[in-house]
């Protein structure tokens, strides 16, 4: 006998929700997804009324998700946004260029404003060029220390209020737990905010098939403990007596930077003398 829909109780259920464990028809898990990331919106009052947001586009299917929820709720509540999409083009021949043209379509399809920073534009390096020079052993420290103030830029070019990124509860969990680890660093200049925080990504992946968006095979994961470490990331606090370093602007770009130069600057220092190395650890001199 087909297990009907536990929220509805009328159509014929199509998915368990790993989240939940309730039994769904299409509609209702829409609606139930939908709801819990406007719940997550408005609790944590991510946005006001007339701010200009920011998308951050990978392509990805977390992006192609957050895009299409939040212009959704944008328009069922009225939240008085205006939206764009925000990508970076890392110069990653055979990755980048295949998913920026997902992100052109989304855009189509989306009628939402698109605008593209590459790093050629603005460091006159692709991470092709690089990895020649770097190697593969370090070449993830000079995208991840782009990336962050690529979107900064991107977002000061656009003037939005806000950049808003895709990720997901189990990428927020694994922050959490890296950040115990290690010291981590601050956003950025722009302020970001995860309306998906606590959006499971194999539901995520479940919404964006069923929403026909693309399809990939679904991993196992433990739930619970997910959203254990998220809530404990949230309690955590810096003590009173513990001096955090001060935040000041890099001499040479002007973002924001504890040093006199920001890491970006020093790493494209390094690439630009032949010595990529030298802007790599925490012991680099110039």
């Amino acid at each position: 006998m087909p297990v009907l829909c536990s929220s509805c109780v009328d159509k014929r259920a199509v998915l368990k929700r790993p989240k939940t464990g309730h039994s769904l028809c299409k509609d209702c898990f829409f609606w139930a997804f939908e709801e819990e990331v406007h719940q997550t919106i408005v609790a944590a009052e991510l946005f006001k009324h007339g701010e200009t947001v920011g998308i951050a586009a990978s392509g990805g299917k977390d992006f192609t998700v957050l895009a299409h929820v939040m212009k959704l709720l944008n328009e069922r509540y009225n939240y008085g946004l205006t939206l764009m999409l925000l990508s970076v083009d890392e110069g990653i021949t055979g990755y980048r260029d295949d998913s920026l043209e997902t992100v052109k379509r989304n855009q189509q399809q989306y009628e939402l404003p698109l605008k593209i920073v590459s790093y050629e534009e603005l460091y006159g390096w692709t991470m092709d060029a690089i990895v020649r020079q770097v190697g593969l052993k370090n070449n993830c420290t000079f995208c991840g220390v782009f990336r962050r103030q690529a979107l900064d830029r991107g977002a000061i070019m656009l003037k939005v209020d806000k950049i808003c990124t895709g990720h997901n509860a189990d990428d927020v969990a694994e922050t959490v737990l890296m950040n115990v680890l290690r010291a981590s660093e601050g956003d950025g200049v722009v302020p970001r905010c995860k309306p998906l925080k606590y959006a499971y990504e194999k539901e995520i992946v479940l919404y964006a098939y069923f929403k026909k968006t693309f399809l990939k095979d679904l991993e196992s994961v433990r739930p619970s403990s997910i959203m254990d470490v998220i809530h404990s990331g949230e309690n955590l606090s810096v003590r009173a007596d513990v001096k955090m370093p001060t935040q000041g602007t890099c001499a040479r770009c002007g973002y924001i930077s504890s040093q006199p130069l920001c890491k970006s600057c020093v790493l494209l220092e390094g690439l630009n003398r032949g010595l990529p190395k030298l802007g790599i650890g925490k012991h680099h001199r110039l």
